[in-house]
């Protein structure tokens, strides 16, 4: 029997005509059926349970090619006599738990009676899709996809420490830098540990650098308890008499003055144990101990308790007495030391003093003229891009004398300022001065601002006019008027680089103030400093 005609391409009808199909066709069959894999296993057979291909197609899958029980394109394509095309395991399941009947129309449909449809199955696998991988954008027919899966460097496959999954190119670094499970070695002991459990092991680990809780010193951790028992002076410890009574507990280096300023009591101590152990008639064993007697030290002598505490009493009593006069010139020596600390306390009151009134005399000198050396730049820039606030204030200085008394507040504004990102801002302010009374208030007057070129001379100049009638040139209530009067974007900090603003680590920042007297101070004999030669 020669073998049966194929349909045309698309029709729902099979290529082969079932069961009067010859020895040829059947030979055809079982070649189409050994040559033609599925996605993930190539040599798949009809009774692996596996639904449609869940695949993106490009173009789209037609609706022909799916599949009407699972919507995906056919996999093992099979043909029904009613001639609807089924997913073999599709159809399978279906038949097995609704019933022997087509789900499409009905139709009474056996499962013997389902054959493969390989016209079909040849044209799904001729169709293009897409890399499932997210990232990939390669194109191929259906029936290479499983060689694509196996070459394509974006394909995922489980860590075998983490499960999580990680594309083929990026396994060792995964394995070696992010996997939560890799194996790392601490630097300090050199004990491979998980690297989840970091943490805990930098709890228990003897080497780790840990930081007394008492003097700040850092140290390994497994000499911590040592150093807590006889190194560090600020660690807590009992006196060395609370085997006699006494209770005080002091940092290790305080231990020296408390057993000097309580000695007589540490004596009243003793003496009163010693008197219990008169009355109780109990050895001095546990005192020797207490002292440090060394074991065996009398040997086989006879033990002469009641003698031994006479001694001891009369040795109390001596010391005592000595300790009265210890006393006596200790209290002499406390009040000489509080005599010399009040007189010092009064030194350093008057050179406090003394230190201001010299400051406030070099300030009447500038004559409104102030160059402001702000050193050490480089770490405020630091500062400033670490996201810190950066906020510095000028001394003082005077428009003249008499003259107002002014200062220059700085701001390096942080990358995350809203308007004013990484500018330099500059303020004036009006301080209270020596000539306040003789002023006439609010502050009038031009005041000129310039950071200053240290190799051309090309400086940064802004010149502003006061307004009488903003706080910030009121006669100030405080030592510092606290608003300021200047401008928020007064140089962006790019522009350091385009020019020596910045010499030998300091910027100079130049301000001339120019008060405009009333009539009534010119009439007094106060004249205003005139204008001097701009920057």
């Amino acid at each position: 029997m020669a073998c049966c005609e194929s349909t045309e391409k698309g029709s729902l009808e099979s290529d082969y005509c079932g069961a009067e199909c010859s020895p040829c066709a059947i030979a055809m069959m079982e070649k189409e059926r050994d040559s033609y894999g599925v996605i993930g296993s190539p040599t798949q057979s009809y009774d692996v349970e596996a639904q449609g291909y869940d695949v993106e197609f490009d173009p789209p899958l037609e609706s022909k090619y799916e599949c009407p029980i699972c919507l995906m394109a056919l996999r093992s394509a099979v043909q029904t006599p009613c001639g609807h095309r089924f997913c073999r395991c599709c159809i399978q399941k279906s038949i097995r738990d609704t019933g022997q009947k087509c789900p499409v129309d009905n139709e009474v449909l056996l499962e013997d009676q389902l054959f493969p449809d390989n016209f079909a199955k040849r044209e799904i696998l001729s169709l293009t899709v897409r890399c499932p991988n997210t990232g990939c954008h390669d194109k191929m027919e259906l029936r290479n996809l499983d060689n694509h899966m196996m070459e394509c460097k974006f394909a995922t496959v489980p860590c075998p420490h983490c499960g999580e999954a990680v594309k083929k190119t990026q396994q060792d670094e995964h394995s070696k830098e992010q996997c939560p499970r890799r194996i790392i070695t601490c630097p300090d002991c050199l004990q491979p540990y998980l690297f989840e459990e970091s943490k805990v092991h930098e709890t228990v680990c003897p080497f780790a650098n840990v930081v007394c809780q008492f003097c700040s010193h850092e140290l390994f951790r497994d000499q911590l308890d040592s150093h807590l028992n006889t190194d560090c002076l600020k660690a807590p410890v009992d006196c060395t008499f609370s085997f006699f009574g006494c209770t005080e507990k002091m940092q290790r280096n305080d231990l020296a003055q408390h057993m000097q300023e309580f000695a007589g009591m540490h004596m009243r101590y003793m003496a009163e144990y010693l008197r219990q152990q008169s009355l109780s008639g109990c050895s001095t064993s546990a005192l020797g101990a207490s002292v440090g007697e060394r074991p065996g030290a009398r040997g086989g002598e006879p033990c002469q308790c009641a003698q031994e505490l006479r001694n001891m009493t009369e040795t109390v009593k001596f010391l005592e007495g000595r300790l009265v006069l210890q006393d006596q010139q200790l209290r002499e020596l406390a009040i000489h030391n509080d005599k010399q600390a009040t007189q010092l306390s009064e030194t350093r009151r008057k050179l406090c003093s003394l230190e201001g009134t010299v400051r406030e005399l070099e300030a009447q000198q500038y004559q409104g003229i102030y160059v402001w050396r702000v050193e050490g730049f480089s770490n405020h820039l630091r500062q400033q891009e670490a996201g810190q606030a950066i906020v510095l204030h000028s001394p003082g200085f005077y428009t003249g004398r008499p003259g107002y008394k002014l200062c220059l507040r700085l701001h390096l504004q942080t990358p995350s300022a809203a308007r004013c990102a990484n500018y330099i801002s500059l303020f004036v302010h009006t301080m209270q001065g020596e000539f306040d009374g003789q002023l006439s208030w609010p502050f009038q007057g031009t005041i000129r601002l310039a950071i200053l070129d240290q190799a051309e001379g090309q400086h940064h100049v802004e010149v502003m006019d006061t307004k009488p009638d903003l706080q910030a040139f009121q006669r100030p209530t405080t030592h510092k008027n606290p608003k300021g009067f200047g401008y928020i974007t007064f140089l962006h900090l790019s522009m350091l680089q385009q020019k020596q603003f910045v010499r030998d680590d300091t910027m100079l920042v130049r301000c001339e103030a120019m008060p405009r007297f009333d009539p009534y101070l010119r009439r007094e004999g106060i004249q205003p400093r005139g204008p001097e030669p701009s920057l």
